[in-house]
């Protein structure tokens, strides 16, 4: 074998490994199961019960109701609501019940 023959067969395995590294690294995993997904494991408030809320916190610390928003919210029984509200910049939470019953307004 020539010295050309040996270092064109040294190019090839190179590039054949470079190619071969550049293609696995395009593989990517399957996505996980919608039950292993974090956001369907916290099933948030309705629309309507996040408004109960804020209309809540603006009758309670006497904010505009156009600067209080919604930040977050949860279920934490199978009748009941967290939501999380930034009413002017003071972090405020909320219960409420699936009824519409507002059960607290307290700052956090």
């Amino acid at each position: 074998m020539s010295a050309k023959r040996a270092v064109r067969s040294s190019i090839l395995a190179v590039a054949l490994a470079s190619l071969a590294l550049t293609l696995s690294a395009c593989v990517s995993t399957p996505p996980p199961a919608p039950e292993q997904m974090s956001r369907t494991q916290v099933e948030t408030a309705p629309a309507d019960i996040q408004l109960l809320c804020a209309n809540a916190v603006a009758k309670a610390s006497g904010v505009d109701s156009a600067k209080i928003l919604p930040v977050s919210s949860s279920k934490i029984d199978s009748k009941t609501y967290q939501v999380e509200l930034d009413a002017g910049g003071k972090k405020t939470s909320c219960l409420v019940d699936t009824d519409g019953n507002v059960k607290s307004v307290e700052p956090v």
